[in-house]
């Protein structure tokens, strides 16, 4: 190998044979690598005097030797031995690797936890059990992330990232609230290209971020939504002169150009280049058109010959002594013959087990038919009757007993249908063999003594059911068990006829197994056919190297064998795994005929073997043997052999390569057509046209000695065994019935026939053909001898996105390294483009002996196949190229000028451009009984205050705890009292002036509304802040510290416990603990009463800010005053106790955790009307009770007295879930109407809610692809790519709703989609800013259209949606109007000109794999990024990159760039129940996840 030491092709051919071999047997560990240094350097001493003794062997390099890839390729041959057919030859793919040679690799590599890719041992049969964990998973993974830390280190000097940082938490560092969204004001400069990407990487690892920010694409148009939607800089907390980049720098000490944002940077700069074939023109994604329409390429090469003539084969020749039938013959040689030898077998070791004569095996066979027929059953009732279907269950080792069983068969006159022995219940392939025993009606198994003890039993000794089988009764045929017919029986020998004789199976491209019936007459004809083509004659010996069961090694090794008393002998497939040169010591013993492979010419040559001694054949379950090349004269000239273009073959034409040798494939002939054949070359798809004389085509025969049709399957028979081939004006060229082989091929010169491949291994991909075998070859020869575990390669496609995409999965050595292995992958990336101009779409390596395994332990591509599309492969290494392959990409949309509606649209009445303007109102605010208790109480102090007078004893709060223990009460009396306290306590020791901000640091209960009325009747103004999570503050103190920052606040109001964790030594380790303001605990508080309290003057007068981290990751804090809280409590009773006098019963989110049944129990136990809750309550519920519905039921809960579950949410409606919760508590007596959704933003808390006054809510469906172009398309309900959408509820007392170009800012029409703009009293009067940026607050809060109603002032909710006036009636009579939420502005992704919401794709990730617990995406650059936790065994991570892949292209037509897989719980989410996205993207760029695995997609 010329990596190795010098160039090798200067040595002499035995030389490099002997080299070949060696390498052979290191691949396959048959020899230690210092046995093999040795041996090697003992060879190469006489030719390379200077060679030094320590070869360098880890640089891999294309293989020199020919010859040792064609022995390899046979070595490594399972049950597909025809399938190194091709001569690709390994000096093509070291040229086309010599272009990259000088390349360092420039495709990132993927990063990976070490544990998620522990290799089982090499001598492990199955994928190991990933169906329990260990009890100390925790421990375990926490080692194995602390060693993939320790070998990052040892890896890279400049892994200093800051691991402490890591965290899963809810809220985010200064760098995740401060990333998004900032006007971006320097140029962004475009990477200058280099001569080699990886130079452009390592320069990447030591730039500053700033210089290589790229664009941001999440929002639409980034200067006119930055500056309206981004908070002011003082609200960020950070000076205006900063930029964007320096911030994200720098936050928190981590750098974002770490490893993986330069591996990022390094995937963009791969992506630049350009692909092939290049993109063409496409149509727009107007409406149906999803995909491109190809447009023919001039330059295709198209067949010129003339239409083909049907080859005849030579007449069948007549002799005198043939038998009339197969089992005459084996009744005239158990008779005449009967010491004469029939076979023999060989044991493990490669000698004589056993041999069976003629005489034996005819009494042998004539028992079993006596007993089948006989001695099964009674004699009324027999078993078995002539005809009857039997499946013959042998394993390869024991072909003895199959030639007894099968002749048995026969004679019995009950047809043999041959399986393979199956090993457990899950068996490869085991289901699809339950289909064709159903399909034959088999319900009896014939088979031997020990194969039956080797069956799977159940516990009390009964065989077990295989899955997909029909019920079987087991009959063994040892000849103890037999009995001997009685003197008068003779079996019913008839003269060959049209009935069945056996079945054979035969798989299909899609896995299904069939049966192939081949009647008695074929069977005759076609051992004559073979006699005749061989030169077979009586007496000689015939070694057999092929399975006995079907195929060649039945139709030569059994029955042509017996007709002309042929002696064979059996070598079974386990022996020649052991001993490979056993069956040519066989040969070489009894000097035997032998049907080889061409590739042994080169090896074998020299020790006697005749090149006119290889008879290539072709065959074909259907058609049998459809050609084979006579055995020649001594010194006769050789066929020659065709050199094909592959250019031409992927087209399905013939030209000769004249140009490129790399890309040319040498086939030979398969000889001529079977004796008494006629064929012909039709087109393989479509109508069974005949091909021209230079076009390949699909071998059709008619011919007696064929199969008969699919037995059982008459509609598939007809497509298959009675084809009628018409010419080209499409008239039939007759009406003799053609079978159709599955062979790919054409005739040649001579009336020669050449194979070029199956129809069952052809992959279409872009309307070109190719060969799953001459990618297989190519793969083999990209030198795989220090990663694939002997040589085992499965190539199929998938159908994703309407095309057929290209998967190469191998099976990887235990010791290979990973940079070996990705170096391989990205190799045969290179080889298979160069040469077969097409691209992977995945490349998988999987632990050595894992595939699904045929029975000769070949690979099972169908369920190899079925397990990599149900994300049950587990591989160890994969990498995904869709940027590549899938070229069929819709065009990006280019948004066109002028086509919105403007102000110069016409505007007549209530009407824009001919709809009725999308707009609806609630009903007016109804008038209170006791308008003057209004007036005088119009603040909410003042009610607390009237409340504790009038009415003192009631209870207004209850705090509960998990256990459902009341711990806190508050009565209004207690309330108020409390209040006065803090008010007194904060006017002595905090000196606070009227109209300064207070933070209220508590957890969720009664301290927290007790702080907050103490603060308004002291006149400042309450800022609720979260508290920091005790086990993280260094995620979540930040946070605190940041709102407490940015609002100005003069004094911290909080808890004893809470106060000693902001003033901890943990708590100095992220934040600065000595600049806090004043912090008062309000636990115990002296019995004070303030003087005075405060009465605002007017009712505009700030009451309290609402401060909160939106899910595009902003700080934001609004501005509530006096007359907007008291009108907010009006319509949706935020605070009902207080104002309206109910009983509130809380429940802090923690508690509810621990214990899910808890809101439930006190739903029922407390019989409550009305409850409010979050989307990820209602989540847990599901998840966590749904299976315990009859447990509480039989408790006793009951859900009849609650006639409202108010969602609170600022999204859309989770429709299946709100669904998912009515079902599964329906039970317990939840009303279908009970569950309501709810809609309000920043802007306004209370826009619409469902109530149970109003009509049923409406659900629509409309199309996914119209919503990507802005644009309401309603379809019927299951339409494809439809999206149902269920309306957010009746619109609320007081409030107007219309819906606007977001960019125009003018009104739209009726279900067209825009931002939804309110106008109500209790919107937010403004942004809290400490510069006073009023256009920030102008643009949000005090907005007018740019035509149609110019004097209304509107608040933007920065929501997309759109209103349908619906058939229902509200209840003043009038047409309901509904209003459907689609999605946030500034959560959309833009990506190829379109708009994505990311809950829709993030659905799609879910539905993907049963291990993805929950999923979140977002865009770096032009790249769309997917993180999905996973929930099942690290081995199972990898399985979710190719199937994400595919679901996100085939659902929403986008190519994922990154797919991150994290363990549960890190993708961050807020108190409301939202997916922090920008947190988690910022996360992502700091290698902050510590993720399993990182896929980089080419």
């Amino acid at each position: 190998m010329a990596d190795r030491g010098g160039d090798l092709s200067a040595l002499p051919k035995e030389v490099r044979d002997q080299l070949a071999e060696l390498d052979l047997e290191l691949s396959e560990g048959d020899i230690t690598q210092k046995g093999y240094e040795k041996k090697r350097a003992k060879l190469l001493a006489s030719h390379i005097p200077h060679l030094p003794s320590k070869t360098n062997s880890s640089a891999p390099g294309p293989s020199t030797s020919s010859a040792s890839r064609h022995h390899r390729s046979h070595r490594s041959g399972g049950a597909r031995d025809d399938r190194y057919r091709s001569d690709i030859h390994t000096e093509a793919v070291q040229a086309a690797l010599a272009k990259h040679k000088e390349e360092k690799m420039a495709l990132p590599m993927p990063t990976k936890r070490r544990s998620a890719f522990v290799q089982s041992p090499i001598d492990t049969c199955t994928p190991p059990d990933t169906s329990s964990a260990s009890e100390d998973e925790g421990s375990l993974r926490r080692k194995a992330a602390l060693s993939a830390v320790l070998a990052q280190s040892l890896q890279s000097p400049d892994y200093w990232i800051n691991r402490s940082v890591q965290s899963s938490s809810t809220s985010s560092s200064a760098s995740s609230t401060l990333s998004h969204g900032e006007p971006k004001s320097q140029p962004q400069p475009q990477p200058q290209p280099q001569p080699a990407a990886s130079l452009l990487a390592d320069l990447l690892a030591h730039t500053r971020i700033e210089n290589s920010v790229p664009p941001d694409v999440t929002s639409s148009t980034p200067q006119e939504r930055g500056s309206r939607v981004d908070l002011a800089p003082a609200v960020r907390g950070m000076s205006r002169g900063q930029s964007r980049s320096s911030m994200i720098e720098t936050a928190d000490g981590v750098p974002v150009n770490s490893r993986v944002s330069t591996k990022i940077q390094q995937l963009l700069n791969t992506l630049k280049r350009p692909k092939r074939p290049p993109l063409s023109e496409f149509f727009l994604d107007d409406s149906e058109e999803i995909v491109e329409v190809p447009q023919p390429d001039p330059n295709t090469p198209k067949p010129e010959g003339r239409q083909i003539i049907p080859v005849k084969g030579e007449p069948l020749g007549v002799v005198s002594n043939w038998p009339p039938a197969l089992q005459a013959a084996l009744a005239r040689w158990g008779a005449t013959q009967a010491k004469s030898p029939a076979l023999t077998a060989l044991d493990i070791t490669g000698k004589p087990l056993y041999t069976l004569t003629y005489g034996k095996l005819w009494s042998r066979s004539l028992k079993l038919a006596y007993t089948l027929l006989n001695k099964l059953g009674t004699k009324t009732e027999p078993v078995l009757q002539p005809g009857d279907r039997v499946a013959l269950v042998y394993p390869n080792s024991d072909p003895g007993m199959f030639w007894v069983a099968f002749y048995g068969c026969l004679l019995a006159e009950v047809i043999p249908v041959p399986i393979e022995v199956p090993l457990s219940r899950q068996d490869a392939g085991s289901q699809q063999i339950g289909f064709l025993l159903g399909s034959c009606g088999v319900s009896l198994a014939l088979t031997s003594e020990i194969c039956l003890k080797g069956l799977p039993k159940t516990p009390n000794g009964e065989i077990i059911q295989f899955k997909g089988w029909p019920r079987m009764k087991w009959v063994v045929t040892d000849t103890k068990y037999l009995t001997k017919p009685s003197k008068d029986w003779q079996p019913h020998i008839p003269t060959a006829n049209t009935d069945t004789a056996y079945i054979e199976y035969k798989a299909s491209k899609e896995g299904t197994v069939m049966g192939v019936a081949v009647s008695k007459i074929s069977l005759l004809t076609h051992c004559q056919a073979l006699t005749q083509a061989c030169n077979y004659c009586e007496g000689e010996t015939l070694v057999n190297v092929l399975d006995c069961k079907k195929d060649m090694g039945m139709w030569h090794g059994v029955l042509t064998s017996v007709m002309n008393r042929i002696h064979t002998i059996t070598v079974p497939y386990a022996v020649m795994k052991a001993c490979p040169m056993s069956w040519v010591q066989r040969v070489h013993i009894h000097k035997g005929s032998v049907s080889s492979c061409d590739a042994f010419l080169n090896v074998f040559q020299s020790h006697g073997l005749k090149p006119e001694a290889i008879c290539p054949c072709a065959t074909s379950p259907e058609a049998l043997t459809v050609a084979i090349r006579r055995p020649g004269a001594r010194g006769a000239p050789l066929p020659a052999r065709a050199i094909l273009s592959m250019g031409g073959l992927s087209h399905g034409v013939i030209r000769v390569n004249t140009e490129d040798k790399n890309s040319a494939l040498t086939v030979q002939d398969v000889g001529h057509i079977m004796p008494g054949a006629l064929m012909c070359i039709v087109k393989p798809d479509g109508s069974p046209q005949l091909c021209k004389t230079d076009e390949i085509g699909e071998i059709v025969i008619n011919s007696r000695a064929g199969g008969t049709m699919y037995y059982g399957l008459p509609g598939v028979t007809k497509n298959t065994f009675e084809v009628i081939p018409v010419n080209q004006a499409g008239a039939p060229i007759g009406e003799i019935p053609f079978t159709r082989t599955g062979l790919l091929g054409f005739v040649g010169p001579g009336s020669l026939v050449f194979v070029v491949g199956k129809i069952e291994g052809l992959l279409m991909v872009s309307g070109r053909r190719h060969n799953a075998d001459d990618l297989v070859a190519t793969a083999l020869a990209v030198e795989p001898v220090k990663t694939v575990y002997r040589g085992r390669i499965a190539v199929f496609s998938v159908t994703v996105f309407y095309d057929e995409r290209i998967v190469i999965v191998a099976e990887q050595r235990p010791d290979a390294s990973e940079e070996d292995s990705f170096q391989w992958m990205s190799r045969v990336l290179q080889a298979i483009d160069s040469i077969h101009q097409v691209g992977l779409y995945c490349l998988a390596l999987v632990p050595a002996n894992t595939l699904p395994k045929t029975p000769l332990g070949g690979i099972h591509i169908c369920e190899t196949k079925q397990n990599f599309m149900e994300g049950n492969l587990h591989p160890c290494n994969i990498l995904m190229c869709p940027h590549t392959c899938v070229t069929n990409m819709p065009k990006p949309r280019q948004k066109q000028p002028g086509m919105d509606v403007g102000p110069a649209s016409m505007l007549v009445g209530n009407l824009v451009a001919g709809k009725r303007i999308a707009q609806a109102t609630g009903r007016e605010l109804g008038v209170v009984e006791d308008q003057d208790l209004i007036r005088k109480h119009q603040f909410l102090s003042e009610a607390l205050q009237w409340r504790a007078q009038t009415d003192p004893d009631h209870v207004l709060y209850v705090l509960l705890n998990a256990k459902g223990v009341a711990v806190c009460t508050a009565t209004c009396a207690q309330l108020h009292k409390r209040a006065e306290k803090i008010t007194a306590t904060i006017m002595e020791r905090g000196g606070l002036n009227t109209g300064d901000n207070v933070v209220l640091l508590y957890p969720p209960g009664i301290d927290l509304i007790a702080a907050f009325y103490g603060c308004l009747y002291a006149g400042v103004i309450p800022v609720t802040v979260r508290p920091p999570h005790p086990q993280n503050l260094a995620a979540t103190l930040p946070t605190v510290r940041m709102i407490i920052d940015v609002s100005k606040a003069a004094c911290i109001l909080t808890t004893q416990p809470l106060m000693r964790i902001l003033r901890s030594r943990e708590a100095a380790a992220s934040v600065n603990i000595k600049t806090w303001p004043t912090i008062i605990d309000t636990d115990d508080l002296p019995r004070k009463r303030p003087p005075h309290i405060y009465k605002p003057p007017t009712a505009e007068m700030l009451a309290y800010l609402d401060f909160s981290v939106s899910t595009t990751g902003m700080l934001t804090g609004v501005k509530r005053d006096f007359d907007k809280a008291a009108l907010l409590l009006l319509c949706m009773c935020f605070w009902p106790s207080v104002y309206s006098g109910h009983q509130s019963i809380l429940i802090p989110p923690l508690e509810l955790e621990s214990s899910l049944p808890l809101w439930l129990s006190m739903l029922s136990q407390y019989k409550i009307r009305d409850t409010f809750c979050s989307y990820s309550v209602m989540e847990l519920c599901t998840k966590g009770l749904g299976t315990q519905t009859e447990m509480l039921k039989a408790r006793g809960l009951n859900l009849s007295c609650v006639r409202s579950c108010v969602v609170i949410a600022e999204e859309r409606p989770r429709l299946a879930l709100t669904q998912s919760f009515s079902k599964l508590f329906k039970d317990l007596g939840l009303s279908a109407r009970a569950v309501s959704t709810a809609f309000g933003s920043r802007v306004n808390l209370a826009i619409c809610l469902q109530g149970t006054a109003g009509p049923d809510p409406s659900t629509v469906y409309v199309d996914m692809k119209s919503l990507r172009h802005d644009r309401v398309r309603l379809v019927e309900r299951g339409a494809p790519q439809s999206l149902p959408l269920m309306e957010s509820g009746t619109i609320l007392p007081g409030v107007r709703v219309i819906i606007v170009n977001p960019e125009t800012r003018g009104p739209l029409g009726d279900s067209h989609l825009g931002e939804i703009w309110v106008n109500s009293p209790h919107s937010a009067s403004g942004y809290y800013t400490i510069y006073g940026e009023e256009s920030l607050q102008a643009d949000h809060f005090n907005t007018k259209l740019s035509f149609g109603e110019p004097h209304t002032l509107w608040a933007r909710t920065g929501y997309l949606g759109f209103i349908k006036r619906t058939e229902l009636l509200d209840a003043s009579g009038d047409r309901h109007d509904a209003l459907f939420v689609v999605g946030s502005l500034d959560e959309t992704l833009e990506l190829r000109g379109l708009r994505y919401h990311p809950i829709d794709i993030e659905t799609s990730v879910s539905r993907a794999h049963r291990c993805i617990a929950e999923s979140a995406v977002f865009t770096w650059t032009n790249l769309l990024v997917v993180v999905a936790e996973l929930s099942g065994s690290e081995q199972e991570a990898l399985d979710l990159v190719p199937l994400v892949t595919n679901v996100v292209l085939e659902e929403h037509h986008l190519i994922v760039g990154v797919v991150v897989i994290v363990d549960p719980g890190v993708i961050p989410i807020n108190s409301r129940g939202e997916k922090q996205r920008m947190h988690l993207r910022d996360s992502f760029l700091a290698d902050q996840l510590d993720p399993i695995y990182v896929a980089y997609n080419m």
